[in-house]
C-alpha cells in the first residue's frame, strides 16, 4: 500500500489532470478533516450507497458536481497550491452539492442553482478563512453553511423550486416532540448519526465512512463512535425528539467535534478526552438552541453546531499537546492557517 501511495503522489505531481483527481479525492475526506484520496473515495462509495439506498441518485450526482465545480473555482481564482492539492477548496462545495438536491425538487434549474451555489462556496471559504486567520481560527464547514441557508431561504422567494426541507415554521415550544416510536436498536442509530455528517440516513453509509476514517486515522475513527454515541447517549437521556433521534440527527455534528478536537487539533489522551466529552455535550446544547432559531425559518442547522462549538473550543488555546508537529495535524483543513492550539 505505501508504495501504491507513493506512486500516485508522483503521478499526481507531475499529470495536472491526475492532481485535479487527486484534490478532487481529497475533498470528501477533508469533511471528516481527513488528507487522503482512497479515504476520499471510499467516502464517495458512502454517498453512492446512501443515494442509491434512499431513491435519491440525484444526491451523488450534486455531490460530484459540486466537488468538481467548487475546487475547479478554486483553480480558476488562483488559490495557493498546496491548499488546493489537500482538498481543502472541494469538501464545503461537496456538501452545497449535496444539500440543494436533498432540500429542493429536482428539475434542470435546480443543476444551475447547485453550479452557482458551488461557486458561491469556494468564494466564502476565502473570505471567511481570511477573516477567522485573525484568531488562529479556520473556517471549517461553515461556508457551505452559509452557503445553503443562503440558497434555501432564497428558494422560498422563487416559483421555480419547492424547498423540501420537511420542517415546518413555528416558534420555539409550538409544536410536540415525537413520542415513544424509538427504536433502541442502537448501533444503527449510532452509524447513522456518522452518515448525516453527508446529509444521508443509512446505517450502512455510515459504517462505510468509519472504515474510511480508518484507513487514514484509527484516533480520528474511534473519536467518531464516541462523538456519535455519546451525543445520542445524551439526548436520549435528555428527552430530544425521537424521531430525529432514530435517524442520527443529534450525533452527527458531535461526531465532526469530536474528531477535531479529540483526534486532529490535539494529541489524543486522557485529559484531551475529558476535553472532548465536554464538546460532544457542548454541541448537542448548541445544536438544540439552533434548531430552537432557525425552526420559524423552517432550514436546518447542518453543520453550524460543529463550527460554533469547535471555534468555542479552540479559542482558550489549551495546550494538550505540541500540535504543530502532530502527525495528524499536518495534512488537515487546518493545516492552512499557522496557529498553536
Amino acid at each position: 500500500m505505501p508504495s501504491v501511495t507513493r506512486s500516485w503522489d508522483r503521478l499526481s505531481d507531475h499529470k495536472p489532470l491526475i492532481g485535479f483527481v487527486d484534490a478532487c479525492l481529497r475533498g470528501p475526506a477533508q469533511v471528516v478533516l481527513q488528507n487522503n484520496p482512497l479515504t476520499g473515495l471510499l467516502v464517495l462509495v458512502a454517498i453512492a450507497w446512501g443515494a442509491f439506498e434512499n431513491g435519491q441518485p440525484r444526491i451523488l450526482g450534486g455531490a460530484v458536481l459540486g466537488l468538481v465545480v467548487g475546487t475547479a473555482t478554486a483553480v480558476a481564482l488562483r488559490v495557493d497550491e498546496p491548499s488546493l492539492r489537500k482538498g481543502l477548496f472541494g469538501f464545503s462545495p461537496l456538501l452545497t452539492g449535496i444539500a440543494v438536491p436533498t432540500f429542493l425538487d429536482d428539475r434542470p434549474l435546480m443543476w444551475l442553482y447547485l453550479v452557482l451555489g458551488a461557486i458561491a462556496t469556494t468564494v466564502v471559504t476565502l473570505a471567511l478563512n481570511a477573516i477567522f486567520k485573525t484568531w488562529g481560527l479556520t473556517a471549517f464547514t461553515m461556508p457551505f453553511v452559509l452557503t445553503t441557508w443562503v440558497l434555501l431561504l432564497a428558494a422560498y422567494q422563487f416559483d421555480r423550486f419547492t424547498v423540501l426541507t420537511n420542517l415546518k415554521p413555528m416558534f420555539p415550544g409550538e409544536g410536540q416532540l415525537s413520542d415513544g416510536r424509538f427504536n433502541w436498536d442502537l448501533v444503527p442509530t449510532f452509524l447513522r448519526g456518522v452518515s448525516q455528517i453527508y446529509l444521508i440516513n443509512s446505517w450502512v453509509t455510515g459504517l462505510i465512512i468509519l472504515v474510511a476514517l480508518l484507513v487514514n486515522s484509527r484516533w480520528s475513527a474511534l473519536f467518531a463512535v464516541i462523538g456519535t454515541v455519546g451525543a445520542t447517549v445524551l439526548a436520549l437521556w435528555f428527552g430530544a425528539d425521537a424521531t430525529s433521534l432514530d435517524k442520527g440527527l443529534f450525533g452527527f455534528n458531535a461526531v465532526l467535534t469530536a474528531i477535531a478536537v479529540g483526534a486532529v487539533l490535539h494529541r489524543p489522551g486522557a485529559l484531551v478526552t475529558l476535553y472532548t466529552l465536554f464538546g460532544i455535550a457542548l454541541t448537542l446544547f448548541v445544536q438544540m438552541a439552533l434548531t430552537s432559531m432557525l425552526t420559524p425559518l423552517a432550514i436546518p442547522v447542518l453543520t453550524a453546531p460543529f463550527n460554533i462549538a469547535t471555534w468555542l473550543l479552540l479559542l482558550p488555546k489549551r495546550h494538550f499537546a505540541p500540535v504543530a508537529n502532530h502527525e495528524r495535524a499536518k495534512e488537515t483543513v487546518v493545516s492552512t492557517v499557522k496557529h498553536t492550539v
